[in-house]
Formats: C-alpha cells, sequence, structure tokens
C-alpha cells in the first residue's frame, strides 16, 4: 500500500516541485485575485496570472517540442506576432465615451488609434 502511494507521489509531481514554483503560484493566484475579485484591468491579468501558472506546473514539460507553450513561443513570441495583436487589442478597447461626450477629442483618439495601427504594422514589416 506504501508503495502505491509513494508511486502516486512521483507521478503527480510533487516530488520535484520547488519553492521557486510555490512562490510563483502564489504570483499567479495574487494577479488572478487582482483580475476576477478587484477588477483590475481583468482582460490582462488574468491571462498573465493564467500563465504564470501553466509555466510553473512540475513535470508538465509544456516548453517541449510540439507542445502547448512551445506552439506559443515559437509561433507567436518568436515571430513577434502575439506582442503585434496585444496591442492591436488595447487599442480596440479604448473608450470612446469621453469623444463622445467632447468631440474635440476626437483628435486625440483618432491620433491614439492611429499610432496603434502604425505600430502594429510597422512591428510586422520590421
Amino acid at each position: 500500500m506504501l508503495e502505491i502511494f509513494r508511486e502516486l507521489f512521483d507521478a503527480s509531481g510533487l516530488s520535484v516541485l520547488t519553492i521557486k514554483q510555490v512562490i510563483m503560484w502564489l504570483i499567479a493566484m495574487i494577479v488572478m485575485y487582482l483580475a476576477i475579485k478587484k477588477e483590475f484591468e481583468p482582460l490582462l491579468l488574468l491571462p498573465i496570472g493564467f500563465g504564470i501558472l501553466l509555466a510553473n506546473l512540475p513535470k508538465a514539460h509544456l516548453m517541449e517540442e510540439n507542445m502547448l507553450l512551445w506552439f506559443f513561443y515559437n509561433y507567436g513570441i518568436k515571430t513577434e506576432i502575439i506582442p503585434c495583436l496585444i496591442f492591436l487589442g488595447l487599442g480596440a478597447l479604448t473608450d470612446f465615451g469621453p469623444l463622445i461626450s467632447n468631440p474635440k477629442n476626437l483628435l486625440l483618439g483618432a491620433a491614439a488609434q492611429g499610432g496603434v495601427y502604425i505600430t502594429y504594422f510597422g512591428a510586422i514589416l520590421a
């Protein structure tokens, strides 16, 4: 019976768990708490917290070839597509409420949107 528990413990990943991973789990939980309960930038903090959690799973091997994080890194980060999409998404989330209430802000809003698209296409062409 003890041998079965030993095999379960070894297979679960807890046998290779380090204090660094536990600290990162705590940071991930804090970031996700701030996103969900306190509603501090949930569209940014929730995916960041989930990514921290995924990256620090023991024995997950998510960065090995043809695994989940390997695809994100090689096809998204190395090709610089994901940062461009983040900038594009943040620009698309711009609140136009102040623009409607004060039409003089049209130039400021247009410059912000133009800057997002110029950055996006400039990053792709670079």
